[in-house]
């Protein structure tokens, strides 16, 4: 099962390096030509959502946009965005969900909290885009919060330019311009968090969620608003949400028998990898399957390629030797390992519309 989409998300800084004039590079999306672009990414505005609360965001609906683009899978943000950053399906840049396993010492790591002990230009060795387009030499820079600079999410994804630390969306806006206005061409990727974080907190259906993004579109409509006519502003996110409800949080801790040949359980509720004793694979897919029946999609490793692109040899021990894709608004939770994840609202990571469906929208 895949959502139809014309194209994903790995194809826009791609996309707008081309529509900049940069050699090497092709514009998949179509879209406008410009001497320089702002892109702006917002953790977790999922085009259904949007399409929903339209009148909520009423600057973001109003702005023509590309049809059809969806996240990479799983539909989480540190997949997503190192997609985005190295225009790379995740069997090649490696990011491959929330948590996953890392072969060399056979541990769950956190792709946002990160592990010390591993160097992000090796877990993810490949140049990013905006790498390519300075080098190419176009100024290419990141505004981000101060925070993120030295994050392994970030040199995973968005390295190889110069950093712009800020603390506050209005210092964002002041930065941004600085920044683009700087040079008669250039690129500038930022990045907007709030929604995201009040989604999983309250639910991507509560007044709260539909406050931040209100919020947001003022923010984008004045960031749009300053900026030159001959810089084109574009907003995309990395995936979309749902909520989940009390009833359909299964917590395969009151099943042992789901845990019999599973050594280690990763990934996040909407998208599970599980590792497995050498030649359990199929056996342990053929047993999940048959307790969770319709409400997921299990694949063994060979059969889920189609989801995460063909895997390369360095990546292939870091995916899930079964991944468990939640339906509907069902998930598979952990009490023992992942007991955070059972005081969420709203959640992310698998292949629903819900969840992968993301706005390109332009205002130039």
């Amino acid at each position: 099962m895949t959502v139809p989409a014309a194209a994903s998300i790995e194809q826009i800084l791609p996309s707008v390096a081309a529509a900049l004039g940069v050699d090497g590079f092709d514009d998949t999306l179509g879209l406008p030509p410009a001497p320089r672009y702002v892109v702006m990414l917002v953790d977790g505005m999922g085009e259904t959502l949007l399409r929903q609360h339209a009148d909520v965001a009423p600057f973001l609906s109003s702005l023509p946009g590309v049809a059809d683009v969806v996240s990479n899978v799983p539909s989480t943000t540190a997949t997503s965005l190192t997609s985005l950053g190295t225009g790379l399906l995740p069997g090649v840049h490696g990011m491959v969900g929330y948590t996953s396993r890392n072969p060399a010492t056979g541990r769950r790591m956190n792709s946002l909290k990160w592990d010390s002990s591993v160097d992000p230009l090796v877990w993810q060795p490949h140049q990013t885009v905006l790498e390519r387009v300075r080098r190419a030499g176009v100024p290419t820079s990141a505004v981000n919060a101060s925070h993120f600079e030295n994050s392994g999410l970030t040199l995973c994804s968005q390295r190889g330019v110069p950093f712009h630390g800020i603390s506050s969306s209005w210092e964002r806006l002041d930065v941004v311009l600085e920044v683009i206005e700087a040079a008669p061409r250039g690129l500038v990727y930022t990045y907007e968090s709030r929604l995201d974080h009040i989604g999983h907190d309250k639910g991507c259906g509560s007044q709260e969620w539909l406050d931040v993004l209100a919020t947001i579109d003022d923010d984008l409509q004045q960031m749009s608003e300053a900026l030159d006519g001959d810089t084109a502003l574009l907003v995309t996110a990395d995936h979309g949400m749902l909520d989940l409800p009390m009833e359909n949080r299964f917590d395969l801790d009151r099943w042992p028998h789901l845990r019999e040949d599973v050594v280690l359980v990763a990934g996040e509720a909407r998208f599970r990898h599980l590792y497995t004793r050498p030649g359990a694979a199929t056996h342990v897919a053929a047993r999940w399957a048959e307790k969770l029946g319709d409400r997921a999609i299990v694949r063994t490793q060979a059969e889920a390629e189609e989801w995460f692109g063909p895997l390369d040899p360095q990546v292939r021990g870091r995916v899930g030797d079964v991944v468990v894709a939640a339906l509907g608004d069902f998930a598979v939770f952990s009490s023992a390992d992942f007991a955070v994840e059972m005081k969420m609202a709203g959640f992310h990571g698998s292949i629903t519309e819900a969840e992968m469906r993301i706005p390109v929208l332009v205002s130039r």
